[in-house]
């Protein structure tokens, strides 16, 4: 049985090679593609669980490969590339990564990562007999991973959903960063707040009236981040 359908998009063949044999050994089911224009071909024929996107390549490069995936597609992805500089890594998270992985990197830790890119948050006791949230034209349906604003459905990744799920199934209440990427993401993380600060922000995009004036997703400085419910 199949781990996931992975696609790992680099020019590099070398390291496109190494990824292949090592993640076909793990019960992966691995293509590739050289570019950003192939990659996006690629995907128009055939699903895919996970994408493997090197930022640095000839064509339309890695951020906007990105971008382009993201307008049609929730897959996750993750991004590679050699600059460790957060500047870029908000980027990549901004263009809609899932993830984000510096080169050089060891194989045990693209493996972490690709399990916590496709680790699925599981619901909390009974939160399947929880009713949709119904506030302000903003209507979630946990159960069935559907939010729906102004009765235009809003597509939301894997990862946005998972931690909206986790802030409304703990409705008024501050959850520490650390706690939400450990939740969403996997014990392997904590530390990475640009994470929490990113998905936040394209999270209020996607289901607040006004985004820059958050009613739903709150900010408490310092300490992490609420769902209010509205009274």
């Amino acid at each position: 049985m199949s781990a996931g359908r992975i696609l790992v998009i680099d020019d590099d063949p070398q390291i496109r090679r190494a990824m292949r044999a090592t993640l076909t050994s793990r019960d992966y089911q691995v293509n590739d593609a050289r570019t950003g224009e192939e990659a996006l071909e690629t995907l128009r024929a055939a699903p895919y669980d996970l994408v493997l996107l090197d930022i640095n390549m000839p064509g339309i490069g890695g951020i906007e490969t990105c971008r382009l995936i993201r307008s049609s597609s929730e897959i996750a992805v993750i991004m590679l590339t050699v600059s460790s500089a957060e500047k870029e890594k908000v980027e990549a998270l901004d263009a809609g990564a899932d993830d984000y992985i510096t080169k050089p990197f060891s194989m045990p830790e693209l493996l972490a990562r690709i399990r916590a890119a496709l680790r699925r948050m599981p619901q909390p006791p009974g939160q399947t007999d929880l009713r949709p949230l119904v506030s302000k034209g903003l209507q979630i349906d946990l159960p069935a991973r559907q939010v729906t604003v102004h009765g235009r459905v809003s597509r939301l990744t894997a990862k946005e959903f998972d931690l909206l799920s986790y802030l409304l199934a703990r409705p008024n209440k501050t959850i520490a960063h650390r706690e939400l990427l450990q939740a969403v993401w996997g014990p392997d993380y904590g530390d990475e707040l640009e994470y929490l600060r990113v998905f936040i922000n394209r999270l209020r995009r996607k289901i607040e009236p006004d985004p820059p004036k958050p009613q739903f997703l709150v900010t408490d400085a310092w300490a992490g981040y609420r769902f209010q419910l509205p009274r």
